[in-house]
């Protein structure tokens, strides 16, 4: 059972991290005078979400998988806009 639960916890966290980098590129104003803070931020949530995402698909179940792959592919094109 501790192994299921560890699956899960993994899978929650890489969740909640691509929630956390969802609302920061939201916040992204290129009017603002903090928009440089807000793209370093972005960046930062950026890379801690790809970590955990690796690290939890070490242990996913193929649902699991299949929906840190959706956030994978995600992560790409935010990449990308933030390259633009």
């Amino acid at each position: 059972m501790p192994y299921n639960k560890n699956k899960q916890q993994a899978f929650q966290a890489a969740q909640q991290a691509f929630v956390q980098l969802e609302d920061a590129y939201q916040q992204l104003d290129e009017q603002s005078p903090d928009y440089g803070h807000q793209t370093k931020r972005v960046h930062e949530e950026l890379n801690e979400a790809e970590q955990i995402i690796e690290k939890a698909y070490v242990v996913a179940t193929e649902h699991q998988k299949h929906q840190l792959d959706i956030y994978a592919n995600e992560l790409m094109n935010l990449k990308y806009d933030l390259l633009k």
